[in-house]
């Protein structure tokens, strides 16, 4: 229910207004002076502020300020008499919603009262979203307690700021799109227009044109007058996405637009200025490209005026319990299950993965994990990903040699196991004195390395 604050030195015409909006539904203070006002405001939060203009000692002008310097989002609709509609109007320049002339009858009051409302829940649920999308794009959504993401938020809030050119360069799934929408919702443009285009995406005959647009009739089906990514970018930021696919030819243009700050559509002759920050990214060798002739090196060092380097999950083991915690989370959420957690087994699964797919790999296991999971207990055999068999582990960058070894040992073993089992056709007794161990050791490892059903 809406908080109204009535502010009108005159007994008669505060009581009606109380009485009024109080029927209507609204819970409903008074105030008999712009000072008792303020003093009001400051201790409750009020949606709607309905203030008399000409008041002693402190007026409605003063009671607008005071309101709009506390809470902004605050509606307030000024009262005046006929002979101050001048000075009505002037509160509406410094922020009134509208203003009430009177005398004026009930009806239309609560009309007033009613859309002043409104407006302030939109206002409010405008501010929420705004709230939402810095969450989502900003830099807090970029999950990660490993030096090297620490040291790249802090990279990416310091280049946020500027208007240089960025290039991400990292692995495919590694979250580049991630980083590109953070530095721009943290930067000055975030009210700008945020464009992205895959330029691996679209032939190379028709990105120019999305890139820069064309007049009518520049080409055959050319009927129209289009507008381009970068037009559309203008006073925002466009993410180059896949930069290292651009045609060497494309590549030339692109160069004179972040040089000249400007471009021609196709077919035209007029100038377009542009105001627009490029953030491009690649999971290229951009070096071995130059070298190659397939990537313009001057291009190269206009694009990568602060380069960042996404590093890939397996550099990062530490990370993925804190990214697969988030994920589950997210996806609970959606689907509206109970929240779940990984069992022992399927977290050391998770941690020992060498997820060529990345940070995208690892969200869409979860993902499906969640869908599989009947359970509040994510297990190895919910996650689609091989790791059950020990000759199946692939040992991430940095193992060290006592985990090498570990793991030759176990493949060794395992596929001795399997050989003598298939020459005694299965008889574990038999096996057993082959291997020179005893049953029950026997039966450990067939368990440990799942074997049994690799002999039927």
């Amino acid at each position: 229910m809406p908080n109204i604050l009535v502010v009108e030195d005159k007994d008669s015409m505060r009581n009606m207004l109380h009485d009024t909006l109080t029927e209507e539904g609204y819970r409903v203070d008074s105030a008999t002076d712009g000072r008792q006002a303020i003093d009001l405001v400051n201790n409750k939060s009020y949606d709607l502020v309905l203030t008399d203009l000409r008041m002693p000692d402190v007026d409605g002008l003063e009671v607008l300020s005071q309101v709009k310097q506390i809470d902004a989002d605050t509606s307030v609709i000024v009262m005046t008499a006929f002979g101050t509609i001048e000075n009505a109007v002037s509160a509406m320049k410094n922020g009134a919603f509208d203003f009430l002339t009177k005398p004026f009858d009930t009806e239309h009051l609560c009309v007033l009262v009613g859309r002043a409302l409104e407006n302030r829940r939109l206002v409010a649920e405008n501010t929420l979203l705004r709230q939402e999308l810095l969450a989502d794009h900003g830099i807090d959504n970029i999950i990660g307690k490993n030096e090297k993401m620490i040291e790249l938020g802090q990279l990416v809030q310091k280049v946020a700021t500027s208007d240089a050119s960025v290039l991400l360069q990292g692995e495919s799934g590694t979250g580049k799109e991630l980083f590109a929408k953070a530095i721009h919702t943290l930067s000055p443009r975030k009210d700008g227009p945020y464009i992205t285009i895959n330029c691996a995406a679209i032939p190379g005959e028709l990105l120019e044109n999305e890139l820069f647009g064309s007049e009518k009739g520049a080409f055959t089906g050319a009927h129209a007058r289009k507008m381009g990514k970068f037009e559309i970018a203008d006073s925002g930021t466009i993410f180059l996405d896949e930069i290292g696919d651009m045609d060497i030819a494309l590549q030339a243009k692109l160069l004179r637009v972040l040089q000249q700050k400007s471009f021609e559509r196709l077919g035209g002759t007029k100038t377009v200025d542009i105001d627009v920050r490029v953030i491009a990214a690649t999971n290229m060798n951009l070096t071995e490209l130059i070298r190659q002739k397939k990537f313009r090196e001057d291009l190269y060092y206009r694009l990568s005026v602060f380069p960042l380097n996404i590093p890939a999950l397996k550099e990062r083991p530490d990370d993925v319990p804190l990214l697969a915690d988030c994920f589950i989370d997210k996806y609970c959420r959606e689907m509206g299950k109970s929240v779940k957690n990984l069992t022992k087994d399927a977290l050391s699964l998770l941690q020992k993965y060498h997820w060529p797919g990345n940070v995208r790999e690892l969200e869409n296991t979860i993902e499906r994990a969640v869908i599989l999971a009947e359970t509040r207990k994510i297990t190895p055999e919910h996650l689609a990903i091989r790791l059950r068999r020990t000759d199946e582990i692939q040992l991430r960058e940095g193992t060290g040699l006592k985990e090498i070894g570990a793991n030759a040992q176990a493949t060794a073993e395992r596929g001795a196991i399997i050989r003598v089992l298939k020459e005694v056709r299965g008889n574990k007794r038999k096996a057993a004195k082959v291997l020179q161990i005893d049953y029950t050791t026997l039966f450990d490892k067939l368990k440990k390395y799942d074997i049994d059903k690799d002999i039927r």
